[in-house]
């Protein structure tokens, strides 16, 4: 196992055991962290007898509780959940997160909204003094796909950078979301000086976005696993 994925495996283990209790309604989010958060949830579960309940933000989060045994449920059946599990992109000194690098920011952003605490899991790569330091590829603001001309000019006029619509890998034209959305990713100039509270409400207020990738005030701790085997709170 690489430096990078020991650090993750090592971040997502001790925020399972530091806040994973019997009876838990859990709210499973996406990314490469979150895989091994999942593998120690299902073991302790099984050496623990644990009676949990896991809510998914995305497809790759649903196969992940469907192959380790878990009980799958949803926001439908289960509205409150007791803690929400999900990694980020990068994490700043007042614990702001850009999430949505993998494009399920508006599912992951429901299910922590949903939760009564929210814990994020990440590498020491992750880990920023501000936004932008580590992260280079803006804030993900997903969108109606007919809107995505206008919302880029009105990011770009307001807020200055560039909004660049998200084009897909394996195939031709742009990303579709699980909600057949568009994602543009804006890139900041620099770190707005009155906060991102304020940058946060106003793209919300722009017709045609969606959500975006700001998780502003949610986060209750963040466990980065760094290279020296060792884990980092904030």
């Amino acid at each position: 196992m690489s430096g990078v994925e020991a650090a993750k495996r090592l971040a997502a283990r001790t925020a399972v055991d530091a806040f994973v209790k019997n009876g838990f309604k859990l709210g499973i989010g996406s990314g490469s962290t979150v895989v091994y958060a999942v593998e120690r949830i299902a073991e302790r579960a099984r050496a623990e007898n644990l009676q949990l309940t896991c809510v998914p933000s995305s497809f790759q989060a649903r196969q992940l509780i469907i192959e380790h045994g878990l009980l799958l449920s949803d926001l439908e059946r289960t509205p409150e959940l007791d803690l929400a599990i999900d990694g980020a992109d990068e994490v700043d000194e007042k614990l702001t997160l850009i999430k949505g690098g993998g494009g399920c920011l508006l599912q992951e952003k429901i299910v922590v909204n949903a939760a009564k605490e929210f814990v994020v899991v990440a590498d020491y790569r992750k880990n920023s003094g501000a936004l932008g330091q580590q992260w280079k590829k803006g804030v993900p603001i997903e969108v109606l796909p007919l809107a995505y001309r206008p919302v880029q000019k009105e990011i770009e006029t307001r807020f200055g950078g560039t909004a660049k619509l998200r084009m897909a890998k394996a195939k031709a034209g742009p990303l579709v979301t699980d909600n057949g959305m568009f994602i543009i990713d804006w890139e900041f100039e620099e770190s707005p000086t009155d906060g991102w509270t304020k940058i946060g409400m106003e793209l919300n207020n722009i017709p045609g976005v969606v959500e975006h990738g700001l998780f502003i005030g949610c986060a209750k701790k963040a466990y980065f696993g760094n290279e020296d085997g060792t884990v980092s709170e904030r």
